[in-house]
């Protein structure tokens, strides 16, 4: 018997019993995810805005104070009357300086913690328009909101090649003298705006 052999076995002996694999958990369930959701976005430094249908996110867009204040807005959603940005004129993203507000649609929202899925597709382009702008706004049909982040990723499908990525409030950062700062490598405010 060699030493290598002397030490393997008296691991296999030392170990422990075996123990079956728990079972995985079910994840959060709310009775209202969409209450819960706009209550998440708030808590991760967000404002969230029910909007009855489609046509009123004109209405809605009006309603922030970041967009009234706005010179430059660009919009991923076509047939918004704020947006003054033509997105498919810019030929190099550093023509993206000075955005004031971005509006990028989501694909599905988390209510446990107020994420938005944005899939690589529903940016464009021009993928650094959310990071650039000052404000952020993104949407989110009231339809496509999950309970919990197991439930998303369940849902989740990524072309090949693709991307995507999940958007929880505004830019911040807490490792800085462990003091939250809002706006530190991105966006300054971010508005969720749930539709339907």
């Amino acid at each position: 018997m060699t030493g290598r052999d002397a030490v393997l076995g008296a691991l296999r002996r030392a170990a422990p019993p075996a123990v079956a694999r728990p079972a995985e958990p079910a994840g959060v369930a709310y009775p209202d995810p969409v209450a819960k959701f706009l209550e998440s976005v708030q808590g991760v430094g967000g404002m969230g805005v029910r909007v009855t249908d489609p046509a009123g996110l004109d209405a809605a867009l009006e309603g922030l104070e970041a967009v009234r204040a706005a010179r430059l807005v660009a919009s991923l959603i076509p047939g918004l009357r704020r947006a003054n940005v033509n997105l498919d004129a810019v030929q190099d993203p550093h023509e993206l300086e000075g955005i004031d507000v971005a509006v990028v649609p989501g694909e599905l929202g988390v209510a446990e913690n107020g994420a938005v899925w944005v899939p690589g597709r529903n940016l464009g382009p021009h993928r650094a328009v959310f990071v650039v702008a000052q404000h952020l706004v993104l949407t989110v049909p009231a339809r496509s909101i999950v309970h919990n982040m197991q439930e998303a990723y369940g849902r989740l499908t990524l072309e090949r090649p693709g991307y995507g990525l999940f958007i929880s409030g505004p830019s911040k950062t807490a490792d800085i003298e462990q003091a939250l700062v809002i706006g530190a490598h991105g966006a300054r405010s971010c508005a969720v705006l749930v539709v339907g």
